[in-house]
């Protein structure tokens, strides 16, 4: 998703009165007032056409209620950007009054709510059921808190890319199995696509703090995790257990993105900073063929598919693919990030142990199926990455599940969330041109000694 906080996060971007009034609206009178009745909280798409999560849970609800006599599920949708759901989330899981019974959680923000207090471990569940033996290690590990239980079960995983146009690639010369080396390759197909088709956005990358965790993953991971050989973590020394001060990678990536906003390669800074623009990239920029080049993710065909309400069955043939290189071409020649979401337990839920049962129901490898086709979604049962009818059931699939060898993970440490918060600072200050790189790197700095207590490190 999704790309998906912080505990003493987004204070200030919001008013935590207007948002625990939301949050009580939304969830009513809590998970605990029907012994009967399991509550289901997920993040609905602001785009209103997208239905995507809607008819998927629409569908596990009356699976469920018919396989469980006497039993209810109720769907607690949160409509919002990233940033605000992960807020009005955390605003939930505060009080058994507004807590649900199941949570959608963004992986990157477990180990944050763990630390807060917000979900239960569900290792005694985990252990009585057979299938959790089919999920790969890598996704149980980001479900995993720092004491070792797991609180979450996740749903798929996703990989990044680039995406581009082959119509605007021919109008611009360019070729139709495009496939840059390096950074220099992106950022010279962007401003061959300037130079010759008008009217065109050349590249899109996320940036600033209105685009939220987009920004930070889809935006600068995707140039950070390239800078070096791959084999090291760019943003946290797992030995010494602290953050990494901006070098020069950092301020490399931070350049990269200066660039494409300083030369008008990207969207206008006022649409790049609009909360939704990612929703209007999927719905209507990349279908209508007035963007280049999208540095995104494996999952945007969701949109796409039959039911959507964007239905667009040619992009397969309109767009290509191709991986983002790293810098300079240095081996392994490519970077990928990879993240996903789990469904979680809050600690104060009212109906914990209905919530695992609509769990196992939604994880059967037949419905987990059905979800990472809808979703476009990388699976993380083995059962479904082997089954011929997932690999060939959406073009796609087997070039983002081949990224994987080449994926990183974000350090999902419970400061992430406020770490993440301060990149997306520098990028933002970097594409307003209200601050150098210089400038934008040693205010990350700083920012990052506060959100971290100091724990920092400079190589």
């Amino acid at each position: 998703m999704r790309p998906t906080v912080r505990s003493v996060r987004f204070a200030a971007l919001f008013t935590v009165t207007a948002l625990a009034s939301t949050a009580l609206a939304a969830c009513g009178s809590g998970s605990g007032s029907d012994p009967d009745t399991v509550k289901v909280s997920f993040k609905q798409s602001t785009d209103n056409s997208i239905k995507v999560m809607d008819t998927y849970l629409g569908d596990i609800k009356k699976q469920f209620e018919k396989a469980n006599p006497g039993k209810k599920v109720e769907l607690v949708p949160t409509k919002a950007p990233d940033s605000e759901y992960y807020t009005k989330l955390q605003q939930m899981l505060r009080s058994p009054k507004t807590a649900p019974d199941l949570v959608y959680e963004d992986t990157f923000l477990i180990n944050s709510d763990i630390t807060s207090g917000y979900l239960k471990p569900l290792d005694e569940y985990l252990a009585k059921w057979e299938d959790w033996d089919r999920f790969i290690d890598t996704a149980k590990a980001a479900a995993k808190g720092q004491d070792g239980k797991t609180y979450g079960v996740p749903d798929g995983t996703d990989t990044r890319g680039l995406w581009f146009s082959k119509d605007v690639f021919a109008k611009a010369g360019l070729p139709a199995d495009w496939q840059p080396r390096t950074w220099d390759d992106v950022l010279a197909a962007a401003r061959t696509i300037k130079a010759k088709v008008p009217g065109v956005i050349p590249l899109n990358v996320y940036t600033g703090k209105p685009a939220g965790e987009a920004a930070t993953m889809q935006g600068f991971q995707m140039l950070l995790y390239g800078t070096n050989d791959g084999t090291t973590d760019p943003l946290y020394d797992k030995g010494g257990k602290k953050w990494i001060a901006a070098g020069q990678g950092f301020k490399d990536s931070l350049a990269f993105v200066e660039t494409v906003y300083e030369e008008k390669l990207g969207p206008e800074v006022s649409d790049a900073l609009d909360p939704n623009f990612g929703t209007k990239v999927r719905g209507e920029l990349l279908p209508q063929g007035r963007l280049g080049i999208a540095l995104d993710g494996s999952w945007l065909p969701q949109d796409w598919l039959e039911g959507s309400g964007h239905e667009w069955p040619e992009w397969s043939k309109e767009l290509g693919l191709a991986a983002m290189p790293t810098q300079h071409g240095q081996a392994p020649g490519r970077v990928s990030m990879s993240g996903g979401w789990t469904w979680s337990i809050p600690a104060k839920a009212g109906n914990p142990d209905l919530a695992f049962e609509f769990v196992k129901t939604m994880q059967t490898k037949a419905n987990a199926q059905k979800w990472y086709i809808a979703n476009s979604g990388i699976a993380v049962r083995e059962d479904v990455a082997g089954d011929p009818a997932y690999v060939d059931a959406q073009p796609g699939i087997e070039f983002f599940t081949d990224l994987v060898a080449d994926t990183h993970y974000r350090p999902a440490y419970p400061a992430y969330p406020k770490v993440s918060v301060a990149i997306q600072e520098a990028m933002e200050g970097v594409t307003t041109g209200d601050k150098s790189v210089e400038e934008a790197a040693r205010d990350y700095d700083e920012a990052l000694k506060e959100a971290t207590d100091n724990q920092v490190v400079r190589k």
